[in-house]
């Protein structure tokens, strides 16, 4: 082998020992490159991961809020209806739908504004009288992001029929008493005049024994005064019902009193008599000639009200709710007869007011009054056509002696099987 050939190979030698370091070398760097690439793609997938959590709880929270605010919604007893920017309804509360009486899906995607101009109001404060007999107070304001932009509009839907209901109350509870402190002045002063007619008309009487031509007239002034006398006596018992006789007394025994002291305003077989008595009310706390009068009165009443016959329900029962801190007992006396009509419901317990040919108008005006003497209340709900429902709730208990009295210990619970409540059904001739 020449010197020249020797040359050349290790030439050779040299040139792939060279490039076999170059190789590791970028083998190397290739390596390196690699585990920086699988590094970083591990902390992005941590990254990711971590990020992915953070999105799920940011979700749940989301959605716990959601349901939080959903569910505080559809608690409210306050109507709300949510507007998108173009006053589109996104969505309303169940009490929404209750007060206003229709769904849900038929609200939404309607326009805030028409549902508005159809309870006839635009804008502001106003009360609104349903057709259900609800009285509402609708309230709107525009909602607006952090920028003041307008995002919505919010209506609320307060429920004030209650707050109307006893505001009524109220300024009729001070007319009728102001009414009642006149009336009572004046049948005190027409009394004792009264007293002396009648004195002189029984001396008349006397001394036209023996002329019965005249002494007819002397009857017929004692008739009208005594007449006068019994309607100043009502007057009086109307403007101050005293209700001191108040005992325990047989639920039972009181209706059957009250029941044969009105059959003679029955037509036999004409009415059936329902009696519905609660088996853990056999007593109740009244005075007991007051609470006949209270009976006797809603049992004619009902008795009037159904001149082709029906069915007189009288019901003792426990209400669901207390009394004002005690147990209460609740009486109701129903008819299936013509019913009243509804803008003179709210009249019948004034004094004076009568749909009757014939009539004082104090009747049920005396009612009411006996009934709150007893620290009660008596309401009245009625159909034209269908009846009438007298509902009385008294406290079932003298009030400071509650805990201690024999009828204040009946449970207090509603009893719903039919085992649990038993019924009298009598015809008229029977009672």
């Amino acid at each position: 082998m020449t010197v020249k050939s020797c040359d050349a190979n290790q030439s050779k030698n040299d040139l792939l020992t060279r490039a076999f370091q170059d190789f590791d070398q970028a083998a190397t760097i290739l390596q390196q490159s690699y585990e920086a690439l699988t590094a970083r793609l591990q902390q992005m997938d941590l990254e990711l991961a971590q990020t992915n959590e953070s999105l799920r709880e940011t979700l749940r929270q989301t959605e716990a809020m959601r349901a939080h605010v959903t569910a505080v919604l559809e608690s409210l007893d306050t109507g709300v209806i949510v507007a998108d920017q173009q006053d589109m309804v996104e969505r309303c509360n169940h009490s929404a739908e209750r007060l206003l009486g229709v769904a849900q899906a038929s609200l939404q995607g309607r326009r805030a504004a028409d549902i508005l101009r159809e309870l006839r109001r635009d804008h502001g404060d106003y009360p609104v009288l349903l057709p259900n007999g609800r009285a509402i107070v609708l309230t709107q304001t525009d909602m607006t992001d952090e920028a003041g932009a307008l995002i919505g509009r919010l209506v609320l839907i307060h429920d004030v029929t209650r707050v109307r209901q006893l505001e009524s109350r109220l300024q009729r509870r001070n007319r009728l008493e102001a009414m009642g402190q006149m009336v009572g002045s004046i049948a005190h002063e027409i009394r004792n005049p009264l007293g002396s007619v009648e004195l002189f008309a029984s001396l008349l009487r006397r001394d036209l024994r023996e002329q019965p031509h005249l002494r007819v007239y002397a009857e017929h002034i004692s008739v009208a005064v005594q007449s006068m006398d019994r309607l100043l006596a009502n007057l009086l018992s109307y403007t101050k019902p005293d209700c001191s006789k108040v005992d325990w007394h047989g639920v039972e025994a009181l209706l059957d009193e009250v029941l044969t002291m009105a059959a003679h305003a029955i037509a036999p077989g004409s009415v059936e008599v329902r009696r519905i008595l609660h088996p853990n009310v056999t007593h109740i706390w009244c005075d007991e000639g007051k609470m006949k009068q209270v009976l006797l009165n809603l049992v004619l009443n009902a008795v009037q009200a159904m001149p082709s016959g029906g069915v007189l329900t009288v019901a003792v029962d426990l209400p669901h709710v207390r009394w004002d801190e005690t147990p209460a007992v609740s009486i109701t006396v129903s008819d299936t007869g013509v019913g009243i009509p509804q803008d003179l419901q709210g009249r019948i317990f004034d004094p004076f007011f009568t749909t009757k040919d014939h009539g004082t108008g104090l009747g049920l005006a005396i009612v009411h009054a006996l009934v709150e003497a007893h620290q009660g209340r008596i309401d009245v709900e009625s159909r034209p056509g269908q009846g009438t429902s007298f509902l009385m709730t008294l406290p079932h208990g003298p009030r400071s002696e509650a805990s201690h009295s024999e009828g204040a210990l009946v449970p207090f619970k509603r009893f719903e099987k039919s085992g649990e409540r038993w019924e009298v059904i009598e015809k008229e001739n029977e009672a």
